[in-house]
């Protein structure tokens, strides 16, 4: 039996990519100042993308990348300070891609907020509102915006993050399971409309250990982890190898996906 910790991808942990999978591209990726958003910009950094990071505290993703520069020696890597939900903050980050690096091959939408928590019944619907705005709207106004800018001419790759509560009912985060069925649902369709020259893609985490899910974890960890048949929660680096893969020519012929990376958590018909 493999142990966690032993090296390797049977170890549980990924494998970071350390090839040139990315030499020549330019990745975006949204929330990426920690968590899953700085996992996945650090993989495709070591695979030799010039990438730009967003996120909308100036001290954070300055540090961020800085992090990524002396995490991954002789990255290119440029931090811009915006708000997904933002029109203008949006045109402009994609500008400055296109600016600095003179292309926008994969789009990261990994923005994500979650307000509320409850019933339904008694959701403010000023946050949920927010929710949807951020998590689906931005996703698809980055999209327009990067299929005008560079995709729709040259190609390209969009991996939307989504979650496991996009495809069985939450309960406690139930507007934002659904604002993740929303976005689910929106990348099917934006396969089949830009499809064949971009590829359109999801990934469903069930709970990673990041600030952004403490929440779910903090206090019960041992007892949540005992529900995953990897008896384990996730970590950034589990869906960073799947996000790079998907928007690698490895998947060349994967488009409209939702991939699970969610430890087999689904697979045992619980959703913890």
């Amino acid at each position: 039996m493999y142990a966690p910790g032993a090296t390797g991808f049977a170890s549980g942990y990924g494998a970071p990519v350390t090839t040139s999978l990315f030499d020549g591209k330019t990745a975006l990726i949204t929330g990426a100042s920690r968590g899953i958003g700085y996992g996945i910009a650090a993989e495709f950094a070591r695979g030799g993308a010039s990438i730009v990071i967003m996120s909308r505290k100036p001290d954070g993703i300055a540090a961020a990348a800085d992090q990524l520069r002396a995490e991954v020696p002789g990255a290119k890597v440029l931090g811009f300070a915006g708000n997904a939900g933002s029109d203008e903050d949006r045109q402009a980050v994609v500008d400055t891609a296109i600016k600095e690096f003179g292309s926008l091959d994969v789009l990261v939408n990994n923005t994500g907020i979650n307000p509320t928590f409850g019933p339904l019944m008694e959701a403010d619907l000023g946050a949920v509102r927010k929710i949807f705005d951020v998590n689906v709207v931005a996703a698809l106004g980055f999209t327009q915006l990067a299929h005008a800018a560079w995709m729709g001419e040259h190609g390209g790759a969009v991996v939307n993050i989504a979650s496991v509560g996009g495809l069985r009912s939450t309960g406690a985060i139930a507007a934002y399971g659904a604002s993740k069925a929303a976005l689910i649902r929106l990348t099917e369709e934006l396969a089949w409309e830009l499809g064949p020259g971009i590829r359109v893609n999801a990934v469903a985490p069930a709970v990673v250990k990041t600030k952004f899910a403490e929440a779910l974890y903090a206090e019960r960890e041992e007892e949540s982890s005992a529900g995953y048949p990897m008896k384990r929660l996730g970590v950034p680096q589990d869906v960073a190898g799947l996000v790079a893969f998907l928007a690698s020519d490895a998947a060349s012929w994967i488009t409209g996906e939702t991939v699970r990376v969610d430890g087999g958590l689904l697979a045992t018909g619980q959703l913890a």
